[in-house]
């Protein structure tokens, strides 16, 4: 049985009529369906009820409002009519003749691999019981609905029928002609398929299998036989910084298809490398076109306009900012959860449906564009409830505490707290989420000072045995302010890539945790060693830069 349907439903579908639907229903239901697939425009969506009612005659019992391109319909219907034949033992009957695919390679003077191409491209097959094993067979019908639908195609196919001998000399004569002019496999591939009017891809397989075996005859000796992971890993860094295809089928020696193949499947990794993992709710699963409208509709506004808080003279701009961002109501803080929660189940239920090895662009599109609109419902939460850590943070700081320190670790508590809160529970959020950055304190500042009373010095014990007469914290914070507007002029002096290696490696742009040397080389597309030369040079212009504004550094 075939796992890699694109429709749950239709899957659905196979399982409950190979499992229950009578023998003879189950062979009219293939009939059936493949009749409605030879119908299918590819360019339209399909409602699953219509697709539903065309297979079984009947209509589902649950009203389900999904509508399906004429693509993923077609690819359903044909593993549906493979799975189902499956489950019947079906034997070749004299009323119609079967061809197995040896036979239609024969029969249209192409190669197998084309005729595996066609099965994905619409044509119908079955499963026949031949001499105790289950074989791969064709229906006459089934191939003569494919060809009457596929004219072109089929004879595209006989036109670029397999090599002969003759031919692979040929074609590896030519492109080693080529290849002395210092051509690369993609364009000698590409020139030598218009003169022998193949396809490029034919071409470029005959060469790279001749070269595999026969190196010492080989046209590109110094061809790489296949790109490794760290190759990919790189190709999709390039591409993200704006590297263009054609560039990169030249650097690697691959054709324009190869490469988006690459950077899709590079992009599928990544996808799946994403956090989607949301709090369930029963709504989610049964939510119709209203339901999802009002789920995904703009956050209400509140009854009453609430009152617009004056911050504390003498605040630090980072925390006088604060006081710019209106806390929720009940209301909204329901609505943006659940929405955040709603947002991440779609982008889930995508997922599931990817396929690594072939994935499909639109539904990555579909997917990063599901997961940053809950990224971004959950900044708009996290945003509303900073000053919930800078209140709770006065509460626990001491005499010798980093009040800065305190107040990005409850953030990062609260950001956990936001992606672990059931709001159908009707508990307020900043109760559970006072009740998290709490917990956190309590285990984090001891911890905190174990490790200082470990490596106190003397020095250090003299310090803290005298009385604290330094200034209060707001003037702390308002110092601190003023060197992070001297940094920022220093920085000014460095070029853009020395700027963003420092702000990366020392966490200055307080949106990240700083950076090991080898994830700012995976970030900017260079190696570790590279980065290393970089930052000590960008550190020997900001030592010169401080000294002509006049600020101490630390040795």
């Amino acid at each position: 049985m075939h796992e890699d349907y694109r429709i749950a439903l239709i899957r659905e579908l196979r399982d409950q009529q190979v499992r229950f639907a009578p023998r003879g229903k189950r062979l009219e239901q293939a009939e059936r369906a493949e009749r409605l697939l030879s119908e299918l425009d590819a360019k339209r969506q399909y409602p699953y009820e219509f697709i539903y009612f065309r297979v079984t005659d009947y209509r589902p019992s649950e009203s389900v409002r999904r509508m399906i391109s004429g693509t993923d319909a077609a690819h359903d219907l044909r593993l549906f009519v493979e799975d189902v034949s499956d489950s019947l033992d079906l034997r070749q009957e004299a009323s119609e003749p079967v061809h197995t695919v040896e036979e239609l390679s024969r029969m249209f003077n192409v190669s197998t691999k084309t005729i595996s191409r066609w099965r994905d491209q619409g044509l119908v097959s079955r499963r026949f019981v031949c001499d105790g094993r289950k074989r791969v067979g064709f229906l006459h019908s089934s191939v003569e609905r494919f060809v009457s639908r596929n004219l072109r195609r089929v004879k595209r196919g006989e036109r670029f029928s397999q090599l002969s001998d003759d031919e692979r000399a040929e074609i590896i004569e030519r492109a080693r002609n080529l290849a002395i002019d210092g051509a690369n496999l993609s364009e000698v591939a590409r020139r030598v398929a218009t003169q022998v009017r193949r396809s490029v891809e034919t071409v470029r397989y005959t060469l790279k299998n001749h070269d595999r075996r026969h190196p010492e005859q080989a046209v590109f000796p110094d061809q790489r036989p296949e790109l490794s992971a760290d190759d990919k890993r790189s190709i999709y860094q390039q591409s993200l910084r704006g590297v263009s295809i054609s560039q990169l089928c030249r650097r690697y020696g691959r054709v324009r298809g190869s490469i988006v193949r690459i950077l899709n499947e590079q992009r599928a990794e990544r996808l799946f490398e994403l956090n989607l993992e949301f709090i369930p709710n029963e709504v989610f699963e049964s939510a119709d076109e209203k339901v999802v409208a009002e789920i995904l509709g703009p956050t209400p506004e509140p009854i009453i306009p609430p009152r617009k808080m004056k911050p504390p003279a003498g605040l630090p701009t980072y925390l006088a900012s604060l006081y710019d961002v209106q806390l929720l109501t009940r209301e909204q803080e329901y609505h943006l959860f659940r929405k955040m929660n709603y947002l991440k189940f779609q982008a889930q239920k995508l997922r599931e449906q990817l396929d690594a090895s072939n994935p499909k662009a639109s539904l990555m599109d579909e997917i990063d564009r599901l997961y940053q609109a809950s990224v971004d419902v959950k900044n708009q939460i996290v945003q509303a409830n900073l000053r919930l850590v800078v209140s709770i943070a006065k509460r626990h700081v001491g005499g010798n505490d980093d009040f800065f320190g305190l107040i990005s670790d409850g953030n990062m508590s609260l950001i956990r707290a936001v992606e672990k809160f059931d709001y159908a529970r009707g508990n307020k959020f900043s109760t559970y989420a006072s009740w998290a950055i709490m917990k956190n304190f309590a285990r984090s500042i001891p911890d905190e000072y174990k490790h200082k009373d470990r490596f106190r010095t003397t020095g250090e014990e003299v310090l803290l045995s005298r009385q604290d007469e330094r200034a209060d914290q707001f003037a702390m914070e308002i110092a601190h302010q003023q060197r992070q507007s001297q940094i920022t002029n220093i920085l000014n002096r460095l070029d853009e890539r020395e700027q963003q290696i420092i702000i990366r490696r020392f966490g200055l742009d307080h949106s990240h945790e700083p950076l090991t040397l080898k994830e700012v080389g995976e970030a900017m597309g260079v190696t570790k060693e590279r980065i290393r030369q970089l930052e000590a040079r960008a550190l020997s212009k900001l030592r010169e830069a401080a000294s002509v504004e006049h600020i101490e550094l630390p040795d």
